[in-house]
């Protein structure tokens, strides 16, 4: 594995976490609460790894910036996409471990009201982590 794999790596875990968060949302849906919490917590860890990772890298590369080759109405598209996905990533840096606390607590119900907002906003991060990788290094 070279420094150049790491962003492909990186996107399979946003990719992964994506997933858990989504078939956990589905359990606590349909009242499979300990499938739930498993899931949000593997969901939980591998975006810890996607972090390390994401951090390893950017260290490796001295953070260089990626270009981005397009151009025109796509070069705005990808653009805001970034800039909403950074800011809210930093959000989820906090959003998401204060709502494991509140679960873990067993305080549900401050859970859930946190849990509103912060999943959508946890799986707009997994899903456009995943596009930007598209848009930097495959389309």
């Amino acid at each position: 594995m070279t420094v150049h794999d790491i962003p492909a790596l990186n996107a399979t875990l946003n990719g992964l976490a994506t997933v858990l968060i989504t078939a956990g949302f589905i359990c606590i849906k349909t009242g499979h609460k300990n499938a739930h919490r498993a899931l949000m917590l593997t969901a939980g860890v591998v975006s810890a790894v996607f972090l390390v990772g994401y951090v390893t890298h950017k260290a490796l590369i001295h953070g260089v910036h990626t270009p981005f080759g397009g151009e025109g109405f796509i070069r705005s598209v990808y653009y805001t996409m970034l800039v909403s996905h950074i800011l809210l990533a930093m959000s989820i840096a906090y959003l998401v471990p204060k709502t494991f606390s509140l679960a873990l607590k067993g305080d549900f119900e401050r859970h859930k009201v946190w849990a509103r907002v912060v999943f959508p906003v946890w799986y707009y991060v997994s899903v456009t982590g995943v596009l930007v990788y598209f848009f930097l290094y495959v389309w």
